[in-house]
């Protein structure tokens, strides 16, 4: 097992089949730089798996994370509750194929998605 910073992956591009990411775009400083290294290393056909604190769909409650935000972020690594995961992923280019929302006290995200492009064997 390697450590790498998810900020700047030490992989080649297309290196990995697959991608899990559970509870770190929460608290990356820069979560499109993040992903962009995810969508590099994650070869086309492969796919990249999220469990995430997400902001809310509800109004009300994604009222509360703005606001618990700065504080939350002290204790919790710089977690951030109000965050818009799911259009982030799509907005680096992947592909969602299943995105299911859970409340696990805090709004949480289920995610996979891929990245453009048929996989090597089928080109």
């Amino acid at each position: 097992m390697e450590r790498a910073d998810v900020m700047n992956l030490p992989f080649e591009h297309d290196s990995f089949d697959a991608a899990v990411s559970a509870l770190v775009l929460c608290s990356v400083p820069d979560p499109a730089r993040a992903l962009a290294e995810l969508r590099r290393v994650v070869r086309p056909g492969g796919e990249l798996r999220l469990f995430e604190h997400v902001r809310s769909d509800r109004g009300w409650v994604s009222v509360i994370q703005r606001i618990a935000t700065p504080l939350w972020r002290i204790p919790a690594d710089g977690c951030r509750l109000d965050r818009d995961t799911e259009r982030a992923v799509t907005e680096a280019g992947f592909e969602t194929i299943s995105s299911e929302r859970r409340s696990l006290g805090l709004p949480h995200i289920l995610l996979s998605a891929r990245p453009p492009g048929e996989p090597a064997s089928e080109r």
